[in-house]
């Protein structure tokens, strides 16, 4: 199995040669953690210049691949086919954003981080600790029962602005949650109701930007590190079974993951996006062996995304069903 594992992602690299999670904290060590946010990080611009035709080929191979899934998204053959089942879809996305985040906060709870494992309640809350974990069941059970859901949305929001205030900006990385949050309270509001999937794509696509800029570009020697060494139960790093040079592969992942969070934010290819995103975290998660519950979220969402499609303030939603298109993935 494992062999199949490193086949397919050898084979798959060329398309997308990212590290596949966003948050290098989970697979690494304390100790490694903390090198890595104080090294300097290397200069991927030079990695570019020093290996552009490796460069311009892949980012050929990219544009040729998004061009390709563009046309055929609104290809007459494609339409009539899956059209009619896609159609059927978007009210349960709804449902399937409440479930995650539902069970994701039961994880929270559970594990004794919000958000994330890097985040311990007890660090932001203190003696409020045992509290905020029942807090967190609540909040949980209704958004899986649509109980209060609402009600549920607004403490999720005061959680996570608590959060900020203690760790700034780098709740970025965590705007996905304020983005479901927001969404879900808007869907009880007549008015509102239509900006809860722009909000939710638009904070998804900002939490993948600003991981990917933390990790693989403001503190890189973190990706880096992933990349170039051997992890728990592999003989050799990741970058040996992918066939790119570590700081290459570092540049690869960081660039291909920003324009995966632009593609979310601006509403292009929405559902080929979000399947190509649940393959690699999937792949991920199996080579890492990492904590499955911090990435509920990252599952959830995009599955909710899938179902929902397209509408008026997504760009492909906007321009093509104008032209009586309705753009499939």
């Amino acid at each position: 199995m494992r062999k199949l594992i490193y086949i397919c992602t050898a084979a798959l690299g060329a398309l997308f040669p990212a590290l596949a999670s966003a948050h290098e904290v989970y697979v690494l060590s304390p100790e490694q953690i903390q090198t890595g946010l104080t090294a300097a990080p290397f200069s991927e611009l030079q990695v570019a210049t020093s290996n552009m035709h490796q460069f311009m080929f892949w980012a050929l191979v990219v544009v040729i691949v998004v061009t390709t899934i563009f046309f055929t998204s609104f290809w007459h053959i494609v339409e009539e086919n899956l059209g009619g089942l896609f159609k059927k879809l978007p009210p349960y996305a709804p449902t399937i954003s409440r479930i995650t985040v539902g069970v994701s906060l039961l994880g929270a709870s559970y594990f004794g981080s919000l958000f994330g494992p890097e985040l311990p309640i007890e660090g932001t809350f203190g003696l409020l600790t045992n509290a905020v974990r029942v807090l967190l069941v609540i909040i949980g059970v209704c958004f899986i029962f649509n109980f209060y859901a609402e009600l549920a949305a607004l403490a999720l929001l005061v959680l996570f602005f608590t959060e900020v205030l203690k760790h700034g900006a780098y709740m970025l990385t965590y705007t996905n949650y304020l983005g479901e949050a927001l969404a879900l309270a808007f869907l009880f509001r007549k008015k509102w109701a239509p900006y809860g999937f722009l909000v939710a794509r638009v904070c998804f696509g900002t939490a993948l930007i600003y991981a990917s800029y933390y990790a693989k570009i403001l503190h890189n020697d973190l990706a880096l590190q992933v990349a170039s060494l051997p992890l728990a139960g592999h003989p050799y790093p990741i970058a040996h079974y992918l066939g790119f040079e570590p700081h290459f592969l570092v540049l690869g992942a960081a660039l291909i993951e920003i324009l995966i969070g632009l593609f979310f934010i601006f509403g292009i290819e929405i559902r080929w996006t979000s399947i190509f995103l649940l393959f690699w975290l999937s792949l991920s998660l199996v080579y890492f062996g990492e904590v499955v519950w911090p990435h509920l979220i990252l599952i959830g969402i995009p599955l909710s995304f899938i179902c929902y499609g397209y509408d008026r303030f997504s760009l492909e939603g906007y321009f093509l069903k104008k032209h009586g298109h309705e753009p499939i993935l």
